[in-house]
């Protein structure tokens, strides 16, 4: 699954397929944008009787993207180049691999369509695992290895994936069976609201676009508001994040979606001024040369008390944090089967985990606010 949580649209570029669009049955009559105001990863054209949706960067370091022809159930096909993917809307049913892709569903009103997952005990909403628990969805197996004798028996109208790279050996023999393979790259993007946004991408398959703008702008309305009251404050508390795997402590980059987010949150995160997106790997040593005054340490995995976290490494005992009893976890809500709430909702919703940060780092500011997915460690 996927563990890892701008600008308004340009046109999409189709100079190098105008002539083949254009010279087809359905000729170009509108070209509206789609509003896409933070998301980078993907790009709408709509056309008479079709959409041409381009995810511009699937995976890291990609030079390339992949295009999906949007065609309505009965319609002809426009000519098309040979690369672009025919998807039929709208979808009657669908087959993802991550759990960020299940709040979209949800928020969509559209939960009775998904009929295969990958591994359905990290599903944690309550509308979903009643479907799951009916037997209405069915367990596809690790999304690195998908079963695709069940994926041939189920035959949904189309996978929604992920990919880190580009190998795309497993979408191919997908999209042998006759079932197209969509790729969503939400996970790439840097600012909290662009993950957000990936809401209407998934809504151009169901015919929910209105929906999707709808759920946006309460998400996007939530987040500025309190953006704007965490501006405010006189003092900054520093932050410090992430834990040891091996020899290495893992943490974000200073571009990187975490460290935006707690700087709108009004946090000084000790890493900030770095120019990395991804993650960064050092060693204890450094970060604690950097950290160990640290005024609060949030985001340790799923470490559940201070003394595991102590059990794992002793010389945690060391951060400021850890002795003043600052140190949270994002993990605080689960799934009836133990899958995380924040790996799944947080995607969707910057603005719960926003106030979140806020509410541990400036309580004053939200006095009656009540933390979500983040817990304090005791």
């Amino acid at each position: 699954m996927k563990n890892v949580f701008y600008i308004v649209i340009i046109s999409l570029g189709l100079f190098s397929c105008t002539s083949k669009i254009e010279n087809t049955s359905t000729p170009v009559t509108d070209t509206t944008r789609t509003n896409i105001n933070y998301a980078d990863g993907f790009r709408v054209s709509e056309y008479k009787g079709f959409k041409l949706v381009d995810v511009v960067y699937p995976y890291q370091g990609a030079t390339s993207g992949y295009k999906y022809l949007l065609i309505p159930r009965g319609a002809t096909v426009p000519e098309h180049p040979a690369d672009y993917k025919i998807i039929y809307t709208p979808l009657t049913s669908i087959a993802c691999t991550s759990t960020t892709h299940i709040p979209l569903l949800d928020y969509l009103n559209e939960t009775d369509k998904l009929t295969g997952f990958t591994t359905t005990d990290y599903i944690s909403s309550e509308k979903m695992r009643a479907r799951v628990d009916a037997g209405k969805v069915q367990e596809l197996g690790k999304d690195s290895g998908i079963n695709i004798e069940l994926l041939t028996v189920l035959k949904p109208d189309a996978v929604m994936a992920y990919t880190m790279s580009s190998d795309y050996g497993q979408f191919k023999k997908i999209e042998a069976l006759g079932i197209p393979v969509v790729i969503n790259a939400e996970y790439l993007e840097k600012h909290p609201l662009g993950r957000a946004e990936w809401i209407k991408f998934m809504a151009l398959f169901f015919n929910k676009e209105k929906t999707a703008d709808s759920v946006f702008q309460i998400v996007e309305s939530n987040y500025r508001r309190i953006q704007k009251q965490a501006a405010q404050v006189q003092t900054r508390p520093s932050v410090l994040s992430g834990i040891v795997y091996g020899d290495t402590w893992f943490l974000p980059g200073g571009q990187n979606y975490a460290s935006k987010i707690l700087d709108d949150a009004g946090c000084h995160y000790l890493w900030e001024s770095d120019s990395s997106h991804g993650y960064l790997e050092l060693s204890f040593e450094s970060v604690y040369d950097k950290a160990h005054n640290a005024n609060l340490w949030i985001g340790v995995g799923n470490i559940k008390s201070l003394q595991e976290l102590e059990q794992a490494d002793h010389r945690y005992k060391k951060f400021n944090p850890f002795g003043a009893k600052q140190v949270y976890t994002y993990d605080g809500k689960k799934g009836a089967k133990g899958g995380s709430e924040f790996l799944e909702l947080g995607y969707l919703r910057p603005d719960i985990i926003l106030s979140d940060l806020v509410a541990i780092a400036h309580p004053d500011l939200l006095p009656n606010d009540t933390l979500y997915f983040h817990k304090r460690l005791e």
